[in-house]
């Protein structure tokens, strides 16, 4: 039993999309990827004004890995080939499983479109193993009110449990891989311990307000990088903040991605694109 340290600290870089306020700290320089997490995008905090032309991300395929989108403020449409389609609202999660390849769109509802507003959005890639790139794909949608909220640190703490198990609490969303993943908003002279099981990789990124992680002070915008050695994660607040935290056994395997597709190998890639361009993700998608 002990406390992980912090290997490192990863800065969110700034990659604006158009007038899309974008910070990405994943993959970096220093860390190309932090097996299983491949990439996280985050979008804003910004203001959009009434009459805006919304988010950027209309149809686009994705073969190989699973789409994790946490809509913090605003509003988020999903679109796919698989049929699914629906509208999240602020504090609630999309999961989507790409799977063997599916073409989706993410953009922004008519009401956000026309009357504006706050937004913030993060989409984090996690792989799925070789035996799992080519499962169906799926899609799973929770608004914030089917996300079990734990109070904690008499209430200076909620952790969101979306994914995995926490106190005997099963999260809103079905993991394949047994993905841990949370949000943790802290008030001022909030403290936890978080669940960090021995050679799991940790994912811990700082969205809002100044945290100490083992007893190291982390700015918003940062990506922490955990040693393995311990089975839990420090976590405290002397200001309010937002964390998502989680945590997933490495896959070990070659990643190799090209865009919207990550397989194992070029020649992978190569048949996803022929895939697509057959037609083989679903009939087209219109949004």
């Amino acid at each position: 039993m002990g406390d992980r340290t912090v290997k490192a600290l990863h800065p969110a870089l700034r990659d604006d999309i158009g007038d899309l306020t974008t910070r990405r700290p994943l993959p970096g320089l220093a860390l190309p990827q932090l097996d299983p997490f491949l990439f996280l995008n985050h979008h804003g905090p910004q203001v959009y004004p009434p009459g805006n032309g919304g988010l950027p991300f209309g149809p686009h395929p994705h073969r190989g890995f699973e789409t994790v989108t946490f809509i913090v403020e605003g509003s988020l449409a999903h679109h796919d080939s698989g049929g699914h389609e629906s509208v999240i609202e602020a504090g609630g999660v999309q999961w989507m499983t790409a799977g063997r390849g599916l073409e989706h769109a993410e953009v922004s509802p008519a009401a956000f479109l026309r009357d504006g507003g706050p937004l913030e959005i993060l989409q984090l890639w996690v792989n799925l193993p070789a035996r799992l790139k080519m499962v169906d794909p799926r899609y799973q949608g929770r608004q914030t009110d089917e996300i079990p909220a734990l109070p904690l640190d008499d209430g200076r703490v909620k952790l969101g449990l979306i994914s995995g198990r926490f106190d005997r609490i099963e999260g809103a969303v079905d993991s394949l891989t047994g993905v841990f993943m949370a949000t943790v908003a802290l008030q001022p002279g909030g403290a936890l311990r978080l669940p960090a099981p021995r050679g799991h990789t940790v994912f811990l990124y700082v969205v809002r307000g100044q945290v100490s992680v083992g007893g190291r002070p982390v700015k918003p915008w940062h990506l922490v990088e955990m040693n393995d050695d311990g089975d839990g994660v420090a976590l405290a607040a002397e200001e309010p903040a937002l964390v998502v935290f989680g945590h997933a056994k490495p896959i070990g395997e070659p990643v190799v991605a090209h865009g919207p597709f990550v397989m194992n190998s070029r020649e992978e890639i190569l048949a996803a694109i022929r895939d697509y361009q057959a037609g083989k993700f679903g009939a087209p998608l219109v949004v």
